[in-house]
Parts: structure tokens; C-alpha cells; sequence
């Protein structure tokens, strides 16, 4: 499997602080991963990292088959390659229907003009059936988005997400604040998204964790402290010390 990002010796401090220190890291194309580690271990400011938000003090941070520079460009600039984020809390357009948030999301030229000019093609309607169904809100195309519960809002983003056909899509914490079916359906939505993109979800729920079955990377002072598959990385001895306790 050839590799779609990579990060390699890493590091930035914030306010004096070494939030990211000596960081390497690489993702697949086609590949879930799941980031964990104690509060203040990084994963934020790594993700910042990776879409602009955040420059490193140094290291490379390398993207795609040609392996250009992400670090050259500007958040948009990077959005636009392909890279797509979720944050923790759901943005989407209350008083627009689910239908119009993923069609407004659909992956098309944004200029002025051609945003005044727009109208939806037998195609783009079709793509927002499409992705309605993949993330599980079908039924409720036509309702207010504002009306959904908070899963489903969750759903909606992610939904929103993939409309822009991202290659690389990072999850901050998707199951906070979730009921247990509706993580079990989160849980299906990012296996089957991985399965044509890389997915990178950051998350504390380690039963939520163990569901998505990948590879597990443990951050801990701004750097990998282990690395691998769930029962490996929970049952390595400075995991357990620094981030589950005994």
C-alpha cells in the first residue's frame, strides 16, 4: 500500500510548551487509523498540523504520490488537495434541509458567479441520495437540519465531509456525547468511508476504538509511544502507565 501522508520528524512548541516533539507518522491510502492518548499528548495540534492550521518549528509533513509539501501551503490550499477535518462539535446549516447541507458540500467550482448560477444536475442530486444513504438519513433528507439529534447532526457533517471526495478525512472525537446505537452507526459509516480514503480518528472511547478493528497509534508528549493493533498497544506497559491506569 503505497503512502498518502506522512510526517517525519516533527516538532512545534505553543507558549514555550513542546506540543508536537520529534513526531513521525504515516497513513495509507486506503486506511483507517485510530489516534489516542491522554489530554495534552498532541492530537489536536497534530491535526492542526496536518491541515495548515499550525506551523511546525521543523520536519516535513508530505502528501500524495508526488510527495509535495503541505507545509508550502495555505488551509485552503490543502483543503482543496483532498484533506477534510471534523471537529469535535457539528457545523451544519440548522435551517437548511439535510438535503441542501450535502448539496451545498458537493465538490464544485466556487466561484461568485457560479455559485449565483447554481443549479443541481440529475448527477448532483443522485451523489446527495447517495451519500444520504451511506451515512444513514435517507428518511430525512427533507427535514430541517436543526431538528436532528445530535448523532445525526454528527452523521450530517461527516456526510458533508465526503461530498468533497476527501482522499484523507480526520475525526476529532466522533463518538462524544453519543448514545451506543448511534455509535455503532458511526462506527460503520468511517469503516466503509475507509475503504476508498485514509481516515484518521482521534477519540478517548477506547470501546468505540477497539469497534473500528485498525491500527492503533498512542501519542503521549507530542511523540508515538507505541504503535499497532488495540490489544497491542493495550497491553504495552507505558500505555497502561501513561494513559489507562493500572
Amino acid at each position: 500500500m503505497s503512502t498518502l501522508l506522512e510526517v517525519s520528524g516533527v516538532s512545534v512548541s505553543l507558549d514555550g510548551f513542546k506540543a508536537i516533539n520529534n513526531l513521525t507518522f504515516a497513513i495509507g491510502e486506503a486506511e483507517m487509523r485510530a489516534v489516542i492518548g491522554p489530554n495534552g499528548a498532541g492530537k489536536t495540534t497534530f491535526m492542526d498540523i496536518v491541515t495548515g492550521k499550525t506551523k511546525p518549528d521543523e520536519g516535513r509533513v508530505l502528501w500524495g504520490e508526488k510527495s509535495v509539501s503541505l507545509l508550502s501551503m495555505s488551509e485552503s490550499q490543502i483543503a482543496q488537495a483532498g484533506i477534510g477535518r471534523k471537529f469535535q462539535r457539528p457545523t451544519v446549516f440548522e435551517d437548511q434541509t439535510v438535503a441542501d447541507n450535502l448539496m451545498l458540500a458537493l465538490k464544485k467550482s466556487r466561484g461568485p458567479l457560479s455559485v449565483l448560477r447554481f443549479k443541481p444536475s440529475a448527477g448532483d442530486m443522485e451523489r446527495v441520495t447517495e451519500l444520504a444513504e451511506e451515512i444513514g438519513l435517507l428518511p430525512g433528507l427533507d427535514r430541517k437540519s436543526g431538528e436532528l439529534s445530535h448523532g445525526q447532526k454528527q452523521w450530517l457533517e461527516i456526510g458533508m465531509l465526503l461530498a468533497q471526495d476527501p482522499r484523507l478525512l480526520l475525526v476529532d472525537e466522533p463518538a462524544a456525547g453519543m448514545t451506543v446505537a448511534e455509535r455503532e452507526h458511526t462506527t460503520d459509516i468511517l469503516v466503509k468511508a475507509a475503504e476508498t480514503r485514509a481516515v484518521v480518528v482521534v477519540e478517548h472511547d477506547m470501546e468505540f476504538v477497539r469497534r473500528l478493528g485498525c491500527k492503533v497509534t498512542v501519542l503521549h508528549e507530542g511523540s508515538v509511544l507505541a504503535e499497532g493493533s488495540i490489544d497491542h498497544v493495550t497491553s504495552d506497559e507505558n500505555v497502561i502507565e501513561v494513559y489507562l491506569g493500572r
